[in-house]
């Protein structure tokens, strides 16, 4: 039987839950309980399965499995304690990320190739493809990079090549 949370890995822990008279069946694999309920030791297992099948969340007593933080204790300083931290809260923590930073995939600050970094890298690009071309006798190729090396030079280094 699969896992009611995840749908991917078998279900390994099984609970059924006879409640004013309906019967409730609970099958979870072992990662979603320890990130659902935090463990095998909660000591309230059976609200927290209560919240799970009516749809009602137990973040507060979801615990990190490495450093014991809670999403409360997070609620409450805005601090996670870990690395780890980030994936077992990251149901929690996403819809707070996309509305402070617009977006929830990290796309960096270089990528443009305008600024100083950028334009080292494309400098020393187009010095390997000279040089290659050079060793091939692709003379017209080399003419074309040449002139695009030194438009790169003047723009780092200003008009005098930065031969001085």
């Amino acid at each position: 039987m699969l896992c009611q949370h995840c749908k991917k890995n078998v279900a390994t822990y099984n609970r059924i839950d006879e409640i004013n008279g309906e019967r409730f069946e609970t099958h979870l694999c072992q990662s979603c309980y320890i990130n659902l309920f935090g463990g095998l030791n909660s000591m309230n297992a059976a609200g927290d399965i209560d919240a799970l099948l009516f749809g009602t969340p137990s973040f507060g007593r979801k615990k990190c499995p490495v450093c014991g933080t809670s999403y409360s204790d997070y609620e409450r300083t805005g601090l996670l304690g870990c690395a780890s931290c980030y994936d077992v809260f990251k149901e929690e923590l996403m819809p707070t990320v996309k509305r402070i930073h617009g977006k929830t995939q990290h796309v960096g600050k270089i990528g443009l190739n305008n600024d100083d970094h950028g334009l080292y890298r494309r400098l020393k690009s187009l010095q390997e493809q000279l040089e290659s071309a050079l060793r091939n006798k692709r003379f017209a190729e080399a003419g074309r990079l040449n002139k695009r090396i030194d438009e790169i030079t003047k723009t780092l280094y200003g008009e005098g090549n930065g031969d001085d």
